[in-house]
């Protein structure tokens, strides 16, 4: 089989330890190779780059195991090539796997240039992808405290959620803010209605009759100052992102070399880009920061939109034998951008005027 690279490395990466596998070609054209096992702390991975620099590798092939593999990637990236695999790609021949074993498979697939690397955006990129997915998780968390008020409302037989849309609103708020402070009366709580819920004036004095407890009203009021503590987190959260995009623009903006008739053409800005997302029906700015986030702004590493939609999740599966087609199931794909594409598509399915 043709080399394709003369001094490669494979790592098979674990939380605790890191196989590895040093490899090259002699003069003689014989492949010669070692094996020897690290620890996953800082100073390790740096006798782990050290080792490998020995031997002037410049090609090193690291097996993506959950989150494991970024330490290892981040003392690595600035010397080597770092390629990333998917493991579905490089399984071995069963009945033979061990972690050295694994670490020479994947070194002598990138000895022959059979490997598919996975995407792996700049560091800035990266920084603003941990900064969104972050924000997401606390939003999601919102929602599962959202769903305990609900909860707990139906316990006592206050039935809010039936007569306003978003229990979370400014007048439900409110009516739950007086009613964890230890208001009863329903018509007083449903004269905080605001707009146009105070045409629901009746509905809401039904609605907010009920059993309410002491031990209901505190643990009413631990939840929405949960809230209200997760609503700040989101706003610091999308502040802190506004200001990484804006230095991206400005490390963008500010390209060393660069001269000529390629000056005169001023380059898309992350500010820019994420104003062109939130022009499509059922994105916001905050899906467009994700969809930027997880894609970028280079579309080179997608040929087409055809991969594009197969790397977040999106294509069809294609299961075909003996000319019978099995199951066209999507892929896993880019969780993250998958959610963020859902919930756009939902919000523009109920745009009107579009």
């Amino acid at each position: 089989m043709r080399v394709m690279y003369e001094r490669v490395a494979g790592l098979d990466v674990h939380k605790k330890t890191v196989a590895a596998c040093r490899m090259r070609v002699q003069k003689d054209k014989r492949v010669v190779w070692e094996t020897k096992t690290f620890g996953t702390m800082t100073g390790d991975l740096l006798k782990l780059h050290d080792w490998l620099s020995e031997w002037e590798v410049e090609q090193v092939a690291i097996e993506s195991t959950a989150e494991y593999w970024k330490p290892v990637f981040n003392i690595l990236e600035e010397e080597f090539e770092v390629v990333l695999v998917n493991a579905q790609h490089v399984k071995k021949v069963p009945g033979r796997k061990t972690d050295a074993s694994d670490a020479e498979w994947l070194a002598e697939l990138m000895l022959h240039g059979l490997l598919r690397a996975s995407f792996i955006p700049s560091k800035p990129q990266r920084v603003l992808r941990e900064l969104t997915r972050y924000r997401t998780t606390v939003v999601r968390e919102r929602a599962r405290v959202v769903n305990r008020v609900e909860k707990l409302l139906e316990s006592t037989n206050i039935k809010l959620s039936s007569v306003v849309t978003d229990v979370m609103g400014v007048s439900a708020k409110a009516m739950l803010n007086e009613l964890a402070s230890g208001a009863t009366d329903p018509q007083t709580l449903a004269q905080l209605a605001k707009g146009r819920l105070r045409n629901k004036i009746k509905d809401l004095e039904a609605a907010l009759v009920g059993t309410v407890d002491v031990h209901h009203r505190f643990i009413l009021a631990q939840q929405l100052g949960h809230i209200d503590f997760l609503d700040e987190q989101i706003e610091i959260l999308s502040e802190q992102i506004s200001q990484h995009l804006e230095q991206m623009v400005s490390r963008s903006s500010n390209d060393d070399g660069v001269s000529g008739p390629s000056k005169t053409k001023k380059p898309l800005s992350w500010i820019v880009a994420v104003g062109l997302l939130s022009t499509i029906p059922g994105i916001d700015r905050r899906t467009a920061e994700i969809i930027l986030a997880e894609i970028g702004l280079d579309m080179k590493q997608f040929p087409t939109a055809d991969d594009l939609a197969s790397w977040a999740g999106f294509a069809p599966g294609n299961h075909q034998s003996g000319g019978k087609r099995y199951s066209g199931r999507t892929t896993k794909g880019n969780r993250p951008i998958g959610a963020a594409l859902n919930q756009a598509a939902w919000a523009a399915s109920r745009t009107k005027g579009t």
